[in-house]
């Protein structure tokens, strides 16, 4: 049967995609921000996944304002990457699981979660900067991407808690597959961050730190923050944090945390790191 066997979160600064596309990851203000997932690169390396599901939100690319989908699961078989304005990043084209997306879908819809199914998208960086800061610059992606877009963009976006309970749905589906698959859940977005307005470059690191801890140890009190909170305390990109609880929802009560990492700034972002191992993996590993 397939299996989630960890979660991983991370922030996708897209300046992180550019700096790996254009060679400046040993500049003085990039080196460390990619020296804090070297071992996030080993350990994946190590693990072999054989399918990861990627939860991100789409920046407008796959997307427009005329439909917005709160949850849209790609099961299509491909996926490319987005032009962004300034043409597709360098990176190997996404290949899905369609059997599993699907499988999913129907389990989590029949769970009563009202998927949208995408059977054309282009991925942009919120999906593309996390496969590069885990698996490198491969000349193809080690292993099956199953992209779950989020809407935490347009007003009303989903609740924490919403995204908690479609994590539970999501692992329940995989592990009714029939196929011996080992599966990883990324959450990404985030951290506190702010793009325009009069707070623009605000960075909470009390804030950030409090929700990495809450990841590990109390998850459910996480649920419980509101979007008026998210962006009084992390800035108004700070609600793309609920797509981690997604990550979180799909692994164990009790996880164990394989590594950390955070660092300010990286493009006026606060990038945060997690690797949450369920107690299955964690043990083998001892």
């Amino acid at each position: 049967m397939a299996k989630i066997i960890a979660g991983v979160a991370t922030s996708h600064v897209p300046a992180i995609g550019a700096a790996l596309d254009l060679g400046k990851t040993q500049e003085p203000y990039w080196q460390r921000v990619f020296a804090g997932y070297e071992e996030s690169k080993k350990w994946i390396e190590k693990v072999k996944p054989d399918v990861c599901i990627v939860v991100f939100n789409d920046h407008a690319t796959a997307f427009s304002m005329d439909i917005v989908p709160t949850f849209a699961l790609g099961c299509a078989a491909e996926f490319e990457p987005a032009d962004e304005g300034w043409g597709p990043r360098p990176v190997p084209t996404v290949h899905g699981h369609p059997e599993l997306a699907a499988h999913i879908a129907q389990s989590v819809i029949t769970d009563e979660f009202d998927l949208t199914i995408v059977n054309k998208m282009e991925v942009d960086h919120g999906l593309t900067v996390p496969l590069s800061l885990m698996f490198g610059q491969p000349k193809e992606w080690p292993c099956k991407i199953i992209p779950l877009a989020v809407n935490v963009v347009l007003f009303p976006p989903p609740s924490g808690n919403r995204c908690f309970n479609l994590g539970k749905a999501i692992r329940k589906a995989v592990e009714s597959f029939p196929e011996d698959l080992r599966v990883v859940v990324f959450g990404t977005g985030g951290m506190s961050h702010q793009i325009s307005g009069p707070r623009a470059g605000l960075i909470n690191s009390d804030f950030d730190k409090a929700f990495l801890d809450g990841m590990v140890n109390d998850p459910k009190k996480l649920t419980a923050i509101k979007h008026v909170d998210y962006m009084r305390e992390a800035g108004a990109e700070g609600i793309e944090m609920v797509m981690w609880l997604i990550m979180r929802g799909a692994l164990d009560e009790k996880v164990h945390e394989r590594y950390r990492f955070y660092t300010v700034p990286a493009s006026n972002t606060a990038v945060g790191h997690l690797i949450l191992e369920n107690q299955e993996l964690a043990a083998a590993a001892e």
